[in-house]
Order: C-alpha cells, then structure tokens, then sequence
C-alpha cells in the first residue's frame, strides 16, 4: 500500500458521504436529465470506451470464462444506453409512503421510502455493471463506491470520468460516483469503512462473495453464484424442452442465470440424444455425464463427451461446459437440487400440473421457473430497467435487485403536542 493511494481511498469516501447528503435533496427530474445524458455520452465516447477496453481485454485470455463479460462493442454499448433510459424512465422510489395510519392518540404515522446513503458495490470483469450500479443509485439518491477489479479499470476509468463530467454540467457532485483503487488488497478498507459507506453488494465468483462476507464490518447483501439446474419431467413437450435447455445453455454462457446442470427422468433417456442434438451439432458444448447418460450419448452426440465426476455436480462452468444427471423422478431431481444448488435459478419442464407446483413450492431458490428458460433472471427482462445483482440470501432482497432493495425507510410521525404518559 502507498500513502497516496491510501490518501485517495479515504479522501473518496468521505466525499462519497457528503455527496449523499446533496443527492438526498434533488428531485428526480434531475436525475432523470442525468441519465439521459449519460445514455448520450456513452454513445458519442464509443471510440474511447471500446479502446480502453480493448486494453483491458488485451491483458486477458480468450479462453478465460471472464473474457467475454469483459467484452464491450458497439451493440452492447447501445444495449447499455437503453438501460440507463428505462431506469431513468421508472418511478422514483424515494419519498414514497409505504404505509400510513393514525392511532388512537392522533398521532399520525407514516413510513416513508428514503436512501440507504452510501453503497459499494464490489465486481470483477463486467463493466457494464459500472454503468448499472451508477444508474441505480442515482435513481435512487445514493453515492456510489465502485470496486471493480484490474482486469477492467481502463474501461471503468474512462466510463466514471463520462459520469463525472456529466453529473458536473447538471450541477451535481461528481463526488456522488467514487471509483477506488482496482488492486485488492485496498478491498478490507472499504469493507471497514464503517460511518462512510451504508451497504456493500459483491457481485462475482465465489471466492469474491466468500472473502467479502467473511471480512465486512458493514452490512452485506450477498450476490450468490449460479449454480443452475433444469429437470425435465417425463411429462414435458420434447421440443419444448429442446428449446429451452439449448437457450439456459448456449445464450451466454458466461452469466450467472446459465444452465450447469441437467436433470433427466430416466423414462426420457431413449430421449436424450435428440435433447442434446443442437448443443452437441451447433455449439460444441462440452458434457460431462453420468454413466447413464454418457452411455446413452455415446456415438450419438456431435460434441465432446465425458464421464462426470462428483466435482462435475455443484459446479458454475461460466463456458460451453454442462452436466448431465439421470434421475428417478422428481423427488430425486428435488434432492439433487437441494444439495448442490446455489439457490440462485432453477427451473423445470413438464406438462404434468401437480409436478409443476410440487417443484415450484418446494424448491429454495431466488427464482424458481416452470417451462421456461433460466436466461431471464435478470433486472432488465423483470422489469426493473437494470439490476444491482441477484441476491440468493433472505435477508432484505431476494432475485434481482433494483430501485425499491436499494432504499430502506423511516417513520414519520406528525403530533398536536401529545407526550407519553408514565407508566
């Protein structure tokens, strides 16, 4: 650590803190302004972002499952600018009154809707979430700390420098956007930073949420890997199924909603072959399989095929790799998910009525899917114009999270002079 990098850490948090009090008092016509200007710069700097991303993605493999969230292009700009509209086009959460009552003495209650102030958000290659975290705190008066990894600071560096010019011409504190040094060994100070930062989301791999949990003196929401299961049910529509598994798959597999595992009744073996046709003929997805499967996918299966081991089960590949578990029936397919889930997505095809609601009510997961991909758990496709993460804890949010798991409330309480009697 050097005094000056140490300088500008603490000198960041404590204007991130101030910069909270400001933005408690601007009026969401400003924000939205903000936004918007945001989407336009983001579209104009196209040239500069893409070159310091391009330095970035130059310090990484191809190979390395983190590469292609690090990736930016021009389509991916535009899908990045539409976001910062639909947030900036959402209702505004703060100062909405949650519920209102008076009780017998006339003092009148009410809970309101409010800021938590200050919250970090800890990620590693995904630049785009620099985008996404600033928007959804803006939107809902937060600052922000943004601890992003070295793999994307040239890119981050340029896009906070967009956000403080641009919150500069609209009269607002850069300071309400904080980007703190990449390296990680600054990452145990912003966890202490108790009375400078509210909140603390991570958002990346394992041993990331792991180490922040473990080490955090503030409070935490925790954004869980995605250890992905579909079961089809020997009820379910071929095609459909096809369909849906091939999308959980192959859409991207470098996000956290991906398909890692799938979970076939034994009825369906004969099947498998033609469920996996388009995975193996068209993407070359890698499987690992148990006995079972891989005799039934022997010969019969375009892309690379081996025999899954235990660590093949529970794990998040992140790349064009899956497994493959045969079970008996549903109960065995709920067992299976309860052990090695991340409670993140999981999903089941089937046309039987009261097996879809047995896995429905009885699986633990932040979304539970019935005939349809897990691809969709994601902010933008609720709803919700873009997400903070995916919290898989219980406490506070659950799913993607977006404007209203970033507020907390007070109460206010109106009187006429009324005082508390002694007991």
């Amino acid at each position: 650590m050097n005094d000056s990098q140490e300088q500008y850490l603490e000198q960041g948090l404590a204007r991130a803190r101030e910069a909270s009090r400001e933005l408690a008092l601007c009026d969401d016509t400003k924000i939205r302004s903000v936004l918007e200007s945001l989407a336009d710069r983001a579209i104009a700097a196209e040239k500069e972002i893409l070159e310091a991303n391009l330095s970035d993605l130059s310090r990484m493999a191809e190979s390395d499952p983190k590469y292609d969230r690090l990736l930016l292009n021009p389509e991916r700009l535009a899908d990045i600018a539409k976001d910062l509209r639909n947030v900036a086009a959402l209702p505004a959460p703060v100062g909405e009154v949650l519920e209102k009552k008076q009780l017998e003495n006339g003092l009148i209650l009410s809970k309101v809707c409010v800021p938590m102030g200050v919250i970090a958000v800890i990620f590693e290659s995904r630049p785009n979430v620099t985008f996404d975290v600033f928007a959804l705190c803006l939107k809902t008066l937060n600052a922000c700390v943004l601890k992003g990894s070295s793999d994307a600071h040239d890119t981050n560096k340029v896009v906070v420098s967009l956000m403080h010019d641009v919150l500069a011409e609209h009269g607002m504190s850069p300071d309400s956007v904080f980007l703190a040094p990449p390296e990680r060994e600054w990452l145990p100070r912003i966890l202490q930073a108790v009375g400078y930062i509210d909140l603390a989301i991570p958002r990346g791999s394992k041993g990331l949420i792991d180490f922040v949990r473990d080490n955090a003196s503030i409070p935490v929401i925790e954004t869980g890997a995605g250890i992905v299961h579909s079961y089809v049910d020997a009820s379910a529509d071929l095609d459909q199924a096809q369909s849906i598994i091939t999308n959980a798959k192959t859409r991207r597999v470098s996000v956290c909603n991906a398909l890692d595992t799938l979970l076939l009744q034994r009825d369906l073996l004969p099947q498998l072959p033609r469920l996996m046709q388009e995975m193996g003929e068209v993407h070359q997805v890698e499987v690992f399989a148990d006995d079972e499967a891989y005799n039934s996918l022997e010969g019969q299966y375009a892309g690379r095929l081996r025999h899954a081991a235990e660590e093949h089960f529970g794990q998040e590949f992140l790349s064009l790799r899956m497994s493959i578990k045969i079970v008996g029936g549903l109960d065995e397919a709920l067992d299976h998910i309860h052990r090695f889930s991340s409670r993140h997505s999981e999903a089941i095809i089937a046309e039987d009525p009261e097996t879809i609601e047995k896995f429905l009510n009885r699986v633990d997961a932040a979304v539970v899917y019935a005939n349809t991909s897990t691809a969709f758990t994601d902010g933008g496709q609720f709803g919700m114009g873009a997400e903070i993460g995916i919290s898989t804890q219980k406490l506070h949010a659950r799913g993607p999270m977006a404007l209203p798991e970033l507020t907390s409330y007070k109460w206010v309480v109106r009187g006429s002079g009324q005082i508390r009697a002694s007991n």
